[in-house]
């Protein structure tokens, strides 16, 4: 899709602007209305690894209450699975407007991290269905042992599983962060490295906070996932980034040496 140039008059920008809103909002639109009639399907495969914690005979079914959750459950899953479905999309549409206001030598890492950022989010998606959803439904359900009988209402199952699903997509993007912060030189790489201690302590208040529920296995999990991707992330810039890091490192090296003359 086209790229505007770097310098155009403010009526100009705001056009663009206009004009990329307008795309993302007729996308989003068409993408909704086609995964609010699949909604069935979508919900089925969506409690498909919590279905033996769920009751019935001819299947796992979860239970609705309200009179208007027919209608709510189906329309919030068609609509964040549009957002997740179309995030490459609207990912694309925010970056380009930013674009021209890069440098040449920084524009050649837009096409390399949009790619790795959808990778990273559907990798989150996928680990989070495929890894986390079981046990921590398994663990929750286990609560009730011995004092109550669990009724899985759909409404509230939904927002959790939803909740896991973009919690974790986030939380994936964390390679793309420290990328940019290294090569933006807001936080230079060995003080990233020198840090771990604080970002470990970061990482879990983040993973306690993207969770959305209190259970310990899934915040540990997602910690122990977010700690791979961070010292992943690090090895990947002190690869792909060594002269910038060394560069980095000069001028602080300099910069100190100044203030002790």
């Amino acid at each position: 899709m086209p790229i505007g140039p770097a310098r155009m008059p403010l009526m100009e920008h705001l056009g663009e602007l206009r004009m990329r809103l307008v795309r993302i909002a007729v996308v989003l639109i068409v993408a909704i209305v086609v995964f609010y009639l699949a909604a069935p399907t979508v919900i089925n495969i969506l409690i498909w690894p919590i279905g033996e914690f769920l009751p019935g005979d001819e299947g796992a079914k979860l239970n609705v209450f309200g009179s208007i959750d027919p209608f709510t459950i189906p329309f919030k899953v068609s609509f964040w699975t549009s957002i997740v479905a179309t995030s490459p999309f609207i990912l694309w549409q925010v970056l380009a407007f930013f674009l021209p206001a890069l440098k040449p030598n920084e524009r050649k890492w837009f096409i390399p991290t949009f790619a790795a950022a959808v990778a990273l989010f559907i990798f989150g998606t996928l680990f989070c269905y495929f890894i986390i959803l079981h046990p921590a439904f398994e663990w929750l359900t286990a609560q009730t042992n011995g004092w109550g009988t669990l009724v899985p209402d759909a409404s509230s199952y939904i927002d959790i599983i939803i909740g896991f699903e973009i919690g974790f997509g986030v939380a994936f993007e964390l390679p793309i962060v420290i990328f940019y912060l290294v090569i933006f030189n807001i936080v230079p790489y060995h003080k990233l490295r020198a840090s771990w201690r604080y970002v470990y302590v970061v990482l879990i208040i983040f993973s306690a906070c993207v969770t959305p529920d209190a259970n310990p296995v899934t915040m540990l999990l997602l910690f122990a996932a977010l700690i791979a991707l961070y010292e992943l992330s690090l090895l990947l810039a002190r690869v792909i980034l060594a002269r910038r890091i060394k560069r980095q490192r000069e001028e602080e090296e300099e910069l100190y040496g100044e203030d002790d003359e």
